[in-house]
């Protein structure tokens, strides 16, 4: 949030120009399932993925699909059902013989209708956080609850049940994060206006939200095997920018003559850590803050813009500096922060058992007898060692993210965040 109101308004602050969902935040609200009849040979494939990347028939059948125009697609959910096929087969078509027969073109019958869905959703040709998650989970009985045992994917990449298990729990941390979205509007308008007790009530909201998401995060442990994330799914995740195996980037055919470069999905896709660090004024250095700000260009236009428009909002770090007497106040700014923080310590807990430690025994099989059967890690990318899907350096990214956000405690209270 900015030092001063640089996005004056006489209306107060609301979230509904921006696509977000009152129930279910980010989440796109029911999402499709099936395209019109006329896009049904981008779906036969789409649906079968994994089987097809299984038998390394993927690249053969989609270069037999027809050329088909987006132009068809009538609504914004038509729209994403077909960034999502799209993007399922073309992270299957590129990576379907992993980092040492990767291919330099994306053909046309694939990369034109990408573009273009692309273009008219504001997003980039590749298979994104808003697609994998947002937009890919149906219930099992449509009344039935939000949880894990009622929701399935609408299409999957290969790694089996963990695929279903990633996607679904990052999804269950999203649908945590919607009391603190909802109470976003509350804490700037409140600031606005001076009213210190609306923003105590909104922030105390915004600190046991933030609780839930580390809550649901746990559940990865429960439903995604380390192994199989490591050595199967994460290069079906991954894009080519900043990847050494794809050091060109890809040629979209039809769509320029000249490669492009777009990362893979990644968790700074998501708009709600954006979000919560704009709100709390947590600033992040140089190379950390180049890349999130990159990352928002992998999300929904308007939930980009809700991100920037935070940022334009009055401080709210200041409004709780200039009320020090407050106690209430700073208690609450200082839970949010710390629950902020234990969030991020424990995703880096995640990254280090789903990464790291995979990393160092797929280097330790490597090192070993070639006789040595290492599973499933011993065929993991090696040039992904030790990166996120999204291209950046992980642990040390998370790590100085992780203490930046320290930096946001006030400094009557810094000293707490060593029990922290």
């Amino acid at each position: 949030m900015a030092a001063a109101d640089t996005h004056q308004s006489s209306a107060p602050f609301s979230l509904d120009s921006y696509h977000v969902s009152e129930e279910l935040g980010f989440i796109l609200p029911e999402p499709l399932t099936e395209l019109p009849p006329y896009y049904q040979p981008w779906m036969d494939v789409a649906l079968r993925v994994p089987e097809l990347v299984d038998s390394h028939e993927l690249r053969s059948l989609i270069n037999k699909m027809p050329l088909l125009s987006g132009h068809f697609l009538q609504n914004h959910r038509e729209l994403r059902l077909a960034h999502l096929a799209l993007g399922v087969m073309t992270m299957g078509y590129v990576w379907q013989e992993g980092e040492k027969d990767t291919v330099d073109v994306l053909p046309r019958n694939l990369a034109v209708p990408f573009w273009e869905v692309s273009q008219r959703l504001g997003l980039p040709p590749i298979f994104t956080h808003a697609d994998g998650v947002l937009a890919n989970w149906k219930k099992k009985e449509r009344d039935g609850p939000f949880h894990m045992e009622n929701l399935e994917l609408l299409l999957s990449l290969p790694g089996g049940d963990s695929v279903r298990g990633f996607f679904m729990v990052t999804l269950l941390v999203e649908l945590a994060a919607v009391p603190a979205l909802r109470n976003i509007p509350a804490v700037i308008n409140g600031v606005r206006c001076g009213d210190s007790e609306a923003v105590v009530r909104a922030l105390d909201d915004i600190g046991r939200s933030l609780q839930d998401m580390t809550d649901a995060l746990k559940l990865m442990q429960v439903y995604v095997e380390p192994s199989v994330f490591y050595g199967i799914m994460r290069i079906y995740l991954s894009g080519w920018k900043d990847n050494p195996s794809m050091p060109n980037g890809l040629i979209y055919e039809g769509v320029r003559t000249e490669a492009m470069e777009f990362s893979g999905g990644s968790a700074a896709q998501s708009s709600l850590l954006h979000c919560f660090d704009e709100l709390l004024g947590i600033k992040h250095e140089e190379k950390s803050g180049a890349f999130l700000t990159r990352m928002r260009n992998y999300m929904p236009p308007a939930h980009k813009q809700l991100i920037e428009d935070i940022s334009l909002a009055p401080s709210l770090r200041s409004f709780v500096q200039q009320q020090q007497a407050n106690e209430r106040l700073s208690q609450a700014f200082h839970l949010c922060v710390t629950k902020l923080l234990a969030l991020r310590n424990y995703h880096i807990n995640v990254v280090s058992r789903f990464i790291t430690v995979p990393a160092a025994r797929a280097r330790q099989i490597r090192n070993q007898s070639q006789d040595c059967d290492g599973g499933i890690i011993s065929r993991a990318p090696t040039a992904l060692e030790e990166r996120g899907t999204g291209g950046s350096g992980i642990m040390i990214f998370l790590k100085t993210v992780r203490d930046q956000t320290k930096d946001a405690f006030l400094p009557e209270t810094s000293e707490d965040t060593k029990l922290v």
